[in-house]
């Protein structure tokens, strides 16, 4: 993420904008390592929801009903898709979404989030490796990807 996003509030469109484009099971890198916030305005709210798919807020409105809905909404866009099942508690997003910034394994673990160190990403290795299944976008959160089916490739 390019250093005009100064949280994951703002960095979040990283996945968001990206998740279209990604095979179920995969996983979105927000790699930003200038990032140490979740969120400069409403840290301390997504400290106690954390990172959930949709299904996981609907299937328990009254637990989260006193929350501002932006504040669900920013949680389900960065989670991306997934299921949930109430009867389990057993929630299954689309896809991995790791963090590689400045905020803690320990943080990303408590918001419900992946970690990785951002120092062992070297994003000059990961370029050019499409047909491997990797794409790195530069200047994430700019475009909104969607697959192209017909020729099964990514396109803005």
């Amino acid at each position: 993420m390019p250093p005009m996003y100064a949280d994951i509030w703002t960095a979040g469109k990283g996945m968001y904008k990206i998740e279209p484009v990604v095979a179920d099971g995969g996983e979105v890198v927000i790699y930003a390592p200038h990032i140490t916030e979740v969120s400069y305005t409403h840290g301390r709210l997504i400290e106690e929801v954390g990172y959930h798919c949709r299904d996981y807020f609907v299937a328990q409105p009254e637990r989260f009903a006193q929350y501002p809905g932006g504040v669900l909404a920013h949680s389900t866009h960065v989670k991306g898709q997934g299921t949930y099942d109430a009867a389990t508690g057993v929630e299954r997003p689309r896809v991995q979404v790791t963090l590689a910034t400045g905020i803690s394994a320990e943080h990303c673990a408590r918001i419900n989030l992946g970690y990785r160190d951002p120092k062992s990403i070297d994003i000059a290795a990961w370029t050019g490796r499409e047909r491997e299944g990797i794409l790195v976008v530069p200047r994430a959160g700019e475009m909104l990807y969607r697959l192209n089916r017909e020729a099964g490739k990514a396109a803005a």
